[in-house]
């Protein structure tokens, strides 16, 4: 039996991964484990950590990090915290491979703490750009991993040319998209109900997180946000940001502004909920990675905002802005009167997890693959 250790810090690539470990959890001759950490473990954040035992899925160890103060010492502390744990984790389960999905603290400390216990690490989102800290982070992780799980041949591209083997890397298309046309979404006028808003007049998704570089201008963005999608009618449905640095600052306008005639804001959406609100939804603003991945399946408009998502590649459906009120007021204008775009989506065609399922089942995980040495 080949093992295989899945490491989770957010709702966010929880929600992304779903389909694809419970596809790990079904096929024969692997078994799946979680490591939970981070956001899943606390009750401000949803206590996510429920839905992957909800998914039945095994969550076999737990590593609680403070999330409080969202600052930048609070993030580089908690990689030092998340990697001393995983390093106990895996010398208790002794996985045969980790996989790890995109950019974030925690699955920088899987890679360091399985590669010093001679593990081999299989990720998930690299090769790909953005701004802020994520960019140096996903391709810090990418230069630790063995194997590569890339959403587009643009990103295999770059990790060639960043000195990764090629036949190590393959285009599996993007793990979120799996699924998006299974089972059935409430209609919009029973979705708009549930969140007190009313069915006839525009929704807005709003998904705004906070950038570390950026942290002292998160709270003067979401009153932008917030007001220009008022000044045009729109409804809100927002969600509150994660924890790093400056997320403290845009929750607390969020949290003034909530209960106000035409904002419904939620700490945590279930994966379902989600998807059904992009569905839904007339625009979806801010600067979430669904926006530039998911959101092109249901052919929904995105004002993608700021600098966080620089780089990434785009759909036709994402108009980027600087974070001014007039460059924000453009932007919905544009996109409102534009409506809905073609249902195409340059990450995958929706059967990323059955292609990482088979490499994970098949590809040898020898001496040799794990004597990495860049190819320039």
């Amino acid at each position: 039996m080949r093992r295989v250790c899945y490491i989770s810090g957010a709702r966010a690539d929880f929600g992304l991964m779903r389909s694809t470990l419970q596809r790990l959890r079904d096929t024969p001759g692997l078994v799946l484990s979680v490591l939970a950490t981070g956001m899943h473990l606390s009750r401000d954040y949803g206590h996510t950590v429920d839905e992957i035992a909800a998914a039945g899925l095994t969550v076999t160890t737990r590593i609680s990090v403070p999330l409080e103060p969202a600052t930048g010492a609070t993030m580089a502390r908690n990689i030092g915290t998340m990697l001393g744990g995983f390093v106990d984790a895996f010398e208790t389960e002794r996985p045969d491979v980790v996989l790890l999905l995109g950019d974030r603290g925690e699955m920088l400390a899987g890679a360091l703490a399985a590669i010093h216990l001679n593990i081999p690490v299989a990720h998930i989102h690299g090769g790909e750009r953005s701004g802020t800290v994520d960019e140096p982070v996903r391709h810090a992780v990418s230069k630790l991993a063995h194997l590569h799980f890339t959403a587009t041949a643009g990103a295999r591209a770059r990790l060639i040319r960043m000195g990764e083997a090629p036949g190590r890397i393959h285009v599996t298309g993007a793990p979120g998209l799996d699924g998006l046309d299974e089972g059935p979404r409430p209609p919009r006028t029973e979705l708009m109900r549930s969140h007190g808003l009313d069915p006839t007049r525009p929704l807005a998704l709003l998904v705004y997180h906070p950038v570390l570089q950026e942290a002292d201008r998160g709270a003067a963005s979401t009153e932008v946000l917030l007001s220009q999608l008022q000044a045009h009618g729109c409804q809100v449905l927002a969600l509150t940001p994660n924890s790093d640095a400056g997320g403290e600052a845009i929750r607390a306008i969020l949290k003034a502004a909530d209960g106000s005639p035409g904002l419904s804001l939620r700490a945590h959406l279930p994966r379902p909920e989600f998807l059904g609100a992009m569905a839904a939804a007339d625009i979806i603003v801010g600067n979430s990675s669904a926006g530039i991945i998911e959101a092109a399946s249901f052919g929904a408009p995105v004002l993608n905002v700021g600098s966080r998502q620089a780089g990434r590649e785009r759909n036709a459906n994402v108009t980027d802005v600087a974070c001014t009120r007039a460059e924000v007021r453009r932007g919905i204008q544009r996109l409102l009167a534009h409506g809905r775009y073609e249902q195409a989506n340059i990450y995958g065609d929706g059967h990323a997890g059955e292609r990482i399922t088979s490499l994970l089942a098949q590809t040898p995980l020898d001496v040799a693959l794990l004597m990495k040495i860049n190819r320039y």
